[in-house]
């Protein structure tokens, strides 16, 4: 057993919400070297948080359903967030002003914004990919209807002009955003639970059912078997994150209100952390690694130290003061 296993992992909570957490999502590292948490919540009440603290900044107030999903953009001074009330919006995240409302048909499952932030993509129970311009609010969506069942998750490829969508009907598909075409279509083992990309753009991961699937993106945007790897896992897996480095990954399950760590190669457990008093429905690591963060049914998110052994932001301050 390592020194790191040996050390208790004391999370820091965040409350707040009032009902489950189901999306959050770390902020790239911004310009003043610092970071940021968005949570979607049942709540219908999205929040921002420090990401190293998890010091409560705001609260975006606006949505009359549960919030689904919830991004920042990269220099995290806008938030799109994605509703049962049928609508996506966007909000300045200085002074927590709604700049943009985009009506949809149906529940919006999820959002993400472009690499520049000019545009932002929804998908939910529609079944159809839109595409909004932010610089053009009223001109109709690009739009594609490809997927046979809700759309969960949406990642929009950091340099490469394509996106990748997931969700019920058990295919991750890659669009061309050029031609607004399909060009590579993957089975996931299963429904998409959740679906994230690497901040290098060259590993996605998703969850489904009980696998947990990595695609490295180094040799081009066909899938092959040199390229698939996928655990089968113990349990059902909820959500999924990769840690920077690319050696392990943290997942969440729908059934378990215990956070776990893997080995990435291997699939071998190498924590198990209590805290939570419900199933885990979204996790994520900061983009330098040192954090992760669970949400779950218990209405609550905690931040956990990758590396206990180190001393981190608040993780220093409780270790000065035993």
């Amino acid at each position: 057993m390592t020194q790191q296993q040996q050390t208790r992992v004391i999370p820091l909570t965040c409350s707040g919400h009032t009902r489950p957490v189901v999306d959050l999502q770390f902020s790239s590292m911004t310009s003043d070297n610092k970071y940021y948490l968005i949570s979607g919540c049942k709540d219908g009440n999205p929040m921002l948080r420090d990401g190293q603290t998890g010091d409560w900044i705001g609260t975006f107030l606006g949505h009359k359903g549960a919030v689904w999903s919830a991004r920042l953009s990269k220099e995290a001074h806008r938030a799109v967030t994605g509703s049962a009330d049928f609508s996506a919006k966007v909000w300045d995240t200085f002074t927590g002003q709604e700049l943009h409302s985009f009506g949809h048909q149906h529940i919006v499952r999820a959002v993400n914004f472009s690499p520049d932030g000019t545009k932002i993509v929804t998908g939910g129970q529609e079944k159809k990919l839109r595409i909004f311009d932010l610089y053009r609010p009223d001109a109709p969506p690009i739009e594609a209807d490809d997927h046979s069942g809700t759309i969960k998750t949406v990642n929009w490829h950091p340099t490469k002009n394509v996106l990748f969508s997931g969700g019920e009907d058990g295919i991750i598909r890659v669009r061309d955003l050029r031609v607004m075409r399909e060009i590579a279509a993957l089975p996931a083992g299963g429904p998409v639970s959740s679906m994230t990309l690497s901040p290098d753009g060259e590993r996605i991961c998703w969850t489904a059912d009980n696998k947990a699937g990595f695609w490295s993106l180094e040799l081009g945007l066909a899938p092959t078997e040199d390229t698939i790897m996928m655990h089968t896992m113990p349990r059902s897996v909820s959500s999924i994150a990769l840690h920077p480095s690319g050696e392990k990954f943290v997942v969440g399950s729908d059934s378990d209100p215990w956070v776990r760590i893997y080995d990435a190669l291997t699939a071998k457990e190498l924590e198990v952390n209590k805290g939570h008093h419900g199933s885990i429905h979204a996790v994520g690591y900061s983009p330098d690694g040192e954090v992760y963060a669970s949400g779950s049914e218990d209405g609550t998110i905690r931040l956990w130290q990758s590396d206990p052994t180190k001393s981190y932001g608040l993780w220093q301050k409780v270790k000065d003061a035993e």
